[in-house]
């Protein structure tokens, strides 16, 4: 399975934080690769615009505004990467590190349908699941911080095509159970957010 890390290239501690990702999927045999984050020097509500895609709920009291939109399309830039290799892909955001092994299972795209979170909560309250592997989301209603997650094309198309009718929104409330009841979770946890840094979250 392809990997990337979502990676701030000319951001010092983005780079440092992605390397540690990479490094953590060293010793699985797993290659995690950089992929260009889109930042707010690339003018991400005029790339929202140039798509059509409404961004009115990425204007929140709780993000950098401009931060949220480009965290957004650096995740729809993947989403699109899927549908354009046609191919499963994992994607990690730069602060994720995996501190336990990922299954096979889950490499081989064989213990979930369409698109699957496996990365450990990283604020807030959630419920622990009650299984063992696969199962549905159950930590929170939303992906618990959209730093680690595994997506076939279907869902990447299912994605692509509710941000060009209904907009986007912050990464992890847009990925909503109520959006997408196709989301899974993968537990017990095998990735975490580990670097504190935020280039989102607004001081409030």
């Amino acid at each position: 399975m392809r990997a990337y890390v979502i990676t701030i290239l000319d951001n010092e501690k983005s780079v440092k934080a992605a390397e540690k990702c990479i490094q953590s999927g060293v010793s699985q045999g797993l290659v995690i690769n950089k992929w260009e984050a889109t930042t707010p020097a690339d003018e991400p509500f005029k790339i929202l615009k140039d798509k059509g895609i409404i961004g009115e709920k990425l204007v929140e009291v709780y993000s950098r505004a401009d931060n949220c939109a480009a965290a957004f399309l650096s995740h729809f830039s993947l989403w699109e990467k899927c549908m354009e290799i046609q191919e499963p892909i994992m994607i990690f955001e730069h602060d994720a590190i995996i501190v336990d092994q990922i299954s096979e299972r889950v490499l081989n795209g064989s213990c979930y349908k369409q698109m699957m979170s496996i990365g450990k909560p990283s604020y807030g309250q959630f419920r622990t699941p009650a299984f063992i592997g696969s199962g549905p989301l159950t930590s929170k209603k939303y992906f618990p911080g959209a730093h680690a997650y595994v997506l076939k094309p279907a869902a990447a198309r299912q994605l692509i095509s509710w941000t060009k009718t209904r907009g986007a929104a912050p990464t992890d409330v847009f990925l909503h159970k109520d959006n997408f009841p196709f989301l899974e979770e993968y537990f017990p946890w095998p990735v975490e957010a580990r670097d504190t840094f935020t280039t989102i979250q607004a001081e409030q």
